[in-house]
């Protein structure tokens, strides 16, 4: 795919594509994922487990393990191409610098030894923001104060703090340096319902006063509503649809959205659940065609085809025989 499902905006991401190899072939992780995302929005990246949602992440980070088979594409943030920079200026000159990550368990990245205080100002001491150790606190109770923690608590040790203040300082560690970009990897999916909602608020409001970009990933369709300002749906590895979020809550297009939609309890109405049964394909070995296929309801034999990604309406993207 060579499509691009927005304008040049802050991020641009063409024809993605992000293999691992493994002892049984190679795993399609990310296959042709091509999107863009303006300044200032947060896009959200739903889908059910396997479907390469971190794995996206991990390749526009370029956060890459050893056994990476293939690697290709065209990442631009703020007009720069990034693909093309070697590893070494990548982190010295991105990485945490114009672009950080926000992981999925927050005691993971924070090393149990060390106080908060050092880990959350080491970014700027090694990307050279500021001069002294000093400067490096000050910024990062800055930090803590913006995302909702009393700034003496970058003194303590990860293990004196609860799983939701962890996941806080965690936030604060990506937003110290002031990056253009900030992707947030199931921020809240190892925390309580209570915990959940605290930091989407301190999400909301980071988002309000600072015009941060954020791409958040999560399978948590009713949670990330209230962030969302563009929708992207990934299923097998790839992106089936793309639209400003408003029309993705309300009326998905493609298939297997709106089987995710169908699956979302709501407040305002009764309705019965629904489902989409079967399980994903295989990444090793995906299949021809539409890679929905097997479970679509409404299945036809274009599908054995693969379609491409689609401009249904101004903005809104679907890779769907459907709507071509």
């Amino acid at each position: 795919m060579q499509e691009n499902t927005n304008g040049s905006g802050l991020l641009r991401v063409e024809d993605l594509n992000l293999h691992f190899r493994t002892m049984r072939g190679s795993v399609q992780a990310v296959d042709g994922v091509s999107f863009g995302l303006d300044r200032g929005r947060t896009l959200v990246v739903v889908g059910e487990s396997g479907c390469g949602k971190s794995s996206l992440a991990k390749a526009i980070l370029r956060l890459l393990p050893r056994n990476v088979g293939r690697y290709t594409g065209k990442i631009y943030l703020n007009g720069d191409e990034l693909m093309s920079l070697n590893e070494e200026r990548f982190r010295k000159e991105v990485r945490w610098a114009r672009m950080s990550l926000v992981p999925q368990a927050a005691m993971n990245s924070l090393n149990p030894v060390v106080r908060i205080e050092d880990q959350v100002a080491e970014p700027l001491l090694v990307h050279k923001y500021v001069s002294t150790r000093t400067q490096a606190i000050e910024h990062a109770r800055e930090a803590f104060r913006l995302v909702g923690l009393p700034p003496d608590f970058v003194t303590r040790y990860p293990f004196e703090l609860s799983g939701g203040m962890r996941q806080r300082a965690a936030i604060a560690m990506a937003l110290v340096t002031d990056p253009d970009l900030v992707v947030l990897d199931e921020p809240t999916s190892a925390l309580d319902l209570l915990t959940q909602a605290n930091i989407m608020n301190v999400l909301k409001k980071i988002k309000k006063e600072v015009g941060m970009t954020f791409i958040l990933i999560t399978h948590d369709i009713a949670t990330s509503s209230e962030l969302a300002d563009d929708a992207a749906v990934m299923y097998a590895g790839q992106l089936v649809e793309f639209c400003d979020a408003g029309r993705f809550y309300l009326d998905p297009m493609h298939p297997y959205s709106k089987g995710l939609m169908a699956s979302v309890p709501t407040i305002w109405e009764r309705k019965d659940l629904g489902f989409i049964p079967g399980q994903p394909p295989s990444l090793l070995d995906p299949p021809t065609g539409c890679r929905f296929a097997e479970r679509c309801p409404e299945r036809f034999d274009k599908c054995s085809e693969e379609p491409p990604l689609t401009e249904v309406q101004d903005g809104h993207w679907v890779k769907c025989w459907l709507h071509r």
